[in-house]
């Protein structure tokens, strides 16, 4: 058993995905539980809890790390992605669970490492212990600031070599396994061919569609569908036949013509004709080169009837 598990880690090896996955799961987690923990708090006096906040905090996190890394070896995000974590300082080439001594020191840079850098800021930004201490001060800015630089070469080491994703499993020798052995996905060539043909052939289509005035092509396919018939073109007096805008279906308000038969509402004709400089009348087709008004009576009747 032991021999296949080492096996499938050299044939199949944790994804650098995976791994950020799980931290970032593990601080979803966290979050979650200061939220549902300071919200048993919502009734007592407003700022209880921000006097001993990074001392609760560390409490919290060592009391899910008693019940994840101390007796799983893995975190909750490692569980939930079938990973744990492996002795990777053991010269035996079987799978070997942490010892005592990396899970304690795995607790101690973590959740003291954490508690350290929020009190230590809230200490020095109130000046608790006076000038006398900006000695100290400077040593904790520059020690916080060459740990980030080293977590940032650990993650492009990270990166190219796909171990150890924080800069606590490197010191430690602790890495990222999987708990049970993964299939090995397979994809044929002819599907990972057909994937690359189509979404080239998506992306050109995509490129003409930009390209096609939609809109006016929509109005020439509606003009042959619906084509009208017995109205002379000469006279716009006959727009008053048309009881309703050509582009909204509605009963035109202030009502326009583009000097064809037809009525449009104002704003309907005056937003197309905007959007497209060469926009043509639905029906006729006939391009609008100018807005005429359209001033006709109608009877109260004929509201009512449409």
């Amino acid at each position: 058993m032991t021999m296949a598990k080492n096996n499938m880690e050299d044939i199949n090896p944790v994804l650098r995905i995976s791994q950020l996955d799980a931290i970032e799961l593990n601080k979803a987690l966290e979050q979650l539980v200061w939220t549902q923990f300071s919200s048993c708090f919502q009734g007592f006096k407003p700022g209880l809890l921000s006097r001993f906040e990074p001392e609760i905090k560390a409490f919290l996190w060592l009391f899910l790390w008693r019940y994840t890394v101390y007796s799983k070896n893995a975190t909750v995000g490692q569980a939930i992605l079938n990973i744990h974590y492996k002795n990777d300082l053991s010269q035996t080439p079987n799978y070997r669970p942490l010892n005592k001594q990396q899970k304690v020191w795995f607790a101690l840079l973590s959740v003291g490492g954490k508690w350290m850098e929020e009190r230590s800021y809230d200490l020095f930004s109130n000046n608790f212990f006076g000038s006398s201490f900006h000695r100290t001060k400077h040593f904790i800015t520059v020690a916080s600031g060459l740990i980030r630089i080293f977590g940032l070469l650990n993650s492009l080491i990270f990166l190219q070599q796909g171990k150890f994703a924080t800069l606590t499993e490197r010191l430690l020798g602790i890495r990222s396994v999987f708990n049970k052995p993964q299939g090995v996905r397979q994809v044929g060539f002819d599907y990972i061919n057909r994937e690359i043909m189509w979404h080239g052939f998506a992306e050109f289509l995509i490129f003409l569609l930009s390209l096609i005035n939609t809109q006016k092509l929509k109005a020439k396919l509606f003009s042959w569908c619906k084509p009208v018939h017995g109205l002379r073109l000469t006279d716009p007096s006959l727009a008053v036949i048309c009881k309703e805008c050509c582009l909204c279906g509605e009963w035109p308000t202030m009502p326009h013509t583009v000097g064809c038969t037809h009525v449009f509402c104002y704003y309907c004709i005056k937003s197309n004709y905007m959007a497209d400089m060469y926009f043509t009348c639905p029906k006729c087709s006939t391009q609008v080169h100018s807005l005429q008004p359209l001033e006709f009576k109608i009877e109260i009747s004929e509201v009512h009837t449409l």
